[in-house]
């Protein structure tokens, strides 16, 4: 009986550490890139509670688990406090205005709107991302948002709802639909204080889940990217990606869009899902340009939604020009 449950739990270790590696868009297949951590420590023990008893092909089961433990742990392990950063702290120069930033899914049917509204006050972002808004959450919120100059939304009952609020002067600010999606992305081009112009992008794909592959959330994310590789403005990216950082479409926005991670290095941060800590995973992101300077990046409290919020503070260092390509 021993023997079949560990050899059950060393072949599932072994199919779902392969999975991943098919690059698959099948959400059933797609789903095994979020849960890298619990898979390692499955592994472990299958390969702890194989070696004091009597087990059918040992050796290979001690390599096999000991193999999948081994790639499950490198592609998390830059999200460790173990690995070296990618983007340094810095203090903010005392003749410098920076700008601050926070994301936020707030879970549609969370009715803890005053909760956020605290968050929000005390934080006062400069720049506001909303997600999952409906016209309820949207009304709760009002005298929040009508403290920014420019709020830009799609209410929506979908759990696809966002709003955009900013206080900086804006150069553009627009929803986008990629092809064969009806969930919103954002684009804005930001003058800052100093008036340095740069780029914010909000994301909010749609998750692996039944009935949902992952083509249409991998070309969204991909589709970011290129905006920023084209672009010599400094760009931020924040907003639910429904995307472990470690995935290799994550992976990929990066290595196209020059991003880099506050995360690498400093732990998971993760942000998904807030009552269950055994489940959580950094699937909200911020991604940084090598030109923008982070000054501090945290995650926020609960406030009764499935994710937490996460704040970023930057600067930016004016050459004085503020006239770039787009």
């Amino acid at each position: 009986m021993l023997n079949a449950l560990l050899w059950v739990l060393a072949l599932s270790v072994l199919v779902v550490t392969a999975l991943p590696l098919t690059n698959s868009v099948t959400w059933w297949v797609r789903m095994w890139d979020f849960p890298r951590v619990h898979i390692a420590i499955v592994a472990l023990v299958v390969l702890i509670g194989c070696l004091p008893f009597t087990v059918s092909f040992k050796l290979p089961m001690i390599v096999l688990m000991a193999a999948a433990m081994c790639y499950q742990s490198v592609q998390v392990f830059p999200y460790t406090p173990l690995a070296k950063t990618e983007v340094e702290l810095v203090e903010v120069p005392a003749s410098v205005r920076p700008v601050s930033m926070m994301s936020v899914n707030v879970l549609m049917e969370n009715t803890r709107y005053a909760d956020l509204a605290r968050i929000i006050d005390r934080e006062d972002p400069d720049i506001l991302l909303l997600m999952e808004t409906d016209q309820v959450w949207h009304d709760a919120l009002g005298n929040v948002l009508d403290r920014y100059a420019t709020v830009k939304m799609h209410i929506a009952d979908d759990h696809y709802g966002l709003i955009f609020a900013t206080r900086l002067d804006p150069v553009s600010v627009d929803l986008l639909w990629p092809d064969a999606d009806d969930t919103p992305a954002l684009k804005a081009v930001l003058r800052a204080r100093d008036g340095t112009e740069f780029n914010f992008i909000g994301l909010h794909p749609r998750p692996p889940v039944p009935g949902n592959d992952t083509a249409v959330r991998d070309k969204q994310i991909k589709n970011a990217a290129l905006m920023t590789s084209s672009s010599e403005r400094p760009t931020i990216c924040m907003g639910d990606f429904n995307d472990v950082a470690w995935s290799w479409t994550t992976k990929r926005f990066k290595r196209y869009g020059g991003f880099v991670e506050p995360r690498v290095g400093r732990g998971m941060y993760a942000s998904f899902h807030a009552d269950y800590p055994f489940m959580r995973l950094p699937i909200d992101q911020i991604f940084l340009t090598k030109d923008v300077n982070l000054a501090s990046f945290d995650r926020l409290e609960s406030f009764g939604s499935d994710h937490f919020p996460m704040a970023v503070t930057v600067y930016f260092d004016n050459d004085g020009s503020t006239d770039h390509e787009s």
